[in-house]
């Protein structure tokens, strides 16, 4: 039997115990499964109590089910929901009695999620959408999964894909003409300023600079600096807990810690580093060395130095800020007024941002959150409206912009080289879809999924 033929089922719901659990089961025998354990046949789409018993009539749960027979379904199969109590027990007797059905098995990462896309339920986009919903750590996150999931780029797709059929079809009933000169060109100047208006959405779309793949991937936010600057410290001042250790003695974090912070939405990821300076201990070299690496590849790294430790940033690879810690151990000096007004908060993004702070007491680092917060804002974009969320998408999407640019080049010379330009473009939109070509790619992304989705 073919594994699409198979009934799958899995818990959907989060991990035992718990008040609820939800398990769903999808496939042909969803229907006698269910009729079996509950002793009846729920009417569809309707929350009818039970009493689940096996199939030798022991007693599994009192329990809630719901009936969605196919096609109109989340997969587009019979599906069957059981609403049991969230107990490992009962739990584990409802699997196994959902076990002993033939052709039926537990299902696979994503699997659930793959049946829909394969039944039409969603197409490709989409269901990046929901991987990105599931996966969302922040509500800004969450806003960009959830316009995905609801087709933000799949209908823009599917609009372009049926535009550039229309052109494909004004320019293919040109050739048709050919030999009629009026008839073919008032055919090929439609379909010259369709290509045109299209290319020039789909190259908005593209000038978008990456934001939304950004957004998805957080910013990286590196604190570096010489060893006992208070780094650990500002780590855990920034996560709001005890994350890192912090000790008076020099080289006491070898290795990266990182923490994941959502600052007003958008997600952080704070990188802690070994102090950097000259040491002959070869596990202290190894964790500068990593130091210096992550900091390389930071979206914006922290410069950390304080009084006796006042040393110039070592790299410029990424935007860095000055972050002058303890200040209050020197409020008398003459420089104290600076300080001050340092840590108050220069909350520019880019070179030359200079932050004061004691990262002990919590002096300006409300202040630094905030500079954060602005340069998360400027780094991601404030405009939300971003339809690209995946390199996968980019690239098609660039696939398909060069198609069309193409068969701009060469309309008026050759329409048959243009008309297969355009073969090409909404070949590229098809692949993005997902319902061209695209076998390669569906494990890939699917089983990036959690079971039960």
């Amino acid at each position: 039997m073919h594994p699409r033929q198979h009934t799958i089922f899995a818990l959907s719901s989060g991990r035992p115990p718990s008040a609820i659990a939800v398990v769903r089961v999808s496939g042909p025998q969803a229907g006698p499964a269910l009729a079996a354990l509950a002793g009846k046949m729920p009417a569809p789409r309707l929350a009818t109590r039970v009493l689940l018993r096996e199939v030798n009539q022991q007693p599994i749960d009192d329990a809630v089910v719901l009936w969605f027979p196919g096609p109109a379904s989340a997969t587009g199969e019979d599906v069957a929901e059981f609403h049991i109590h969230g107990g490992r027990a009962v739990l584990a007797a409802l699997v196994a009695a959902l076990s002993d059905f033939a052709d039926m098995r537990a299902a696979e990462p994503g699997e659930f999620t793959r049946r829909a896309f394969e039944n039409g339920k969603l197409d490709l986009t989409e269901a990046e959408g929901l991987d990105d919903l599931i996966h969302a750590d922040t509500d800004r996150q969450r806003r960009q999964a959830l316009r995905q999931l609801k087709g933000l780029l799949g209908d823009r797709a599917r609009t372009w894909r049926d535009q550039i059929i229309e052109a494909s079809a004004l320019i293919e009933a040109g050739i048709d003409f050919s030999d009629e000169g009026d008839v073919s060109a008032e055919l090929i100047a439609p379909a010259r300023a369709k290509i045109e208006t299209l290319l020039g959405e789909i190259e908005d779309v593209l000038a978008a600079e990456g934001r939304s793949e950004r957004l998805r991937e957080g910013l990286v936010v590196a604190i570096a600096g010489p060893p006992n600057v208070g780094k650990s410290t500002l780590m855990n001042a920034l996560a709001r807990r005890e994350v890192a250790i912090v000790s008076p003695h020099a080289g006491t974090t070898r290795d990266v810690i990182e923490v994941q912070l959502d600052l007003d939405g958008y997600p952080v990821t704070v990188i802690d580093t070994a102090g950097i300076r000259e040491t002959d201990d070869p596990v202290e070299q190894e964790g500068v060395r990593r130091a210096r690496a992550r900091a390389a590849e930071a979206d914006l790294v922290l410069w950390m130095s304080d009084p006796q430790r006042d040393e110039a940033p070592e790299q410029d690879a990424a935007p860095v800020w000055r972050i002058r810690n303890k200040i209050d151990l020197h409020a008398a000096r003459p420089d104290a007024g600076r300080a001050t007004e340092l840590a108050g908060g220069l909350g520019r993004s880019g070179e030359g941002t200079e932050f004061g702070i004691s990262a002990s007491r919590g002096d300006g680092i409300v202040e630094l959150i905030a500079g954060l917060v602005g340069f998360a804002e400027k780094y991601f974009g404030s405009d939300e409206g971003g339809l690209i969320s995946r390199e996968r998408q980019r690239k098609l999407l660039r696939e398909t912009a060069e198609s069309l640019r193409r068969s701009l080049a060469v309309l008026g010379q050759g329409e048959e080289l243009a008309a297969e330009d355009l073969r090409m473009a909404a070949y590229s939109l098809g692949r993005l879809l997902g319902r061209v070509d695209v076998e390669d790619i569906l494990d890939v992304i699917f089983r990036e999924f959690c079971i039960g989705k």
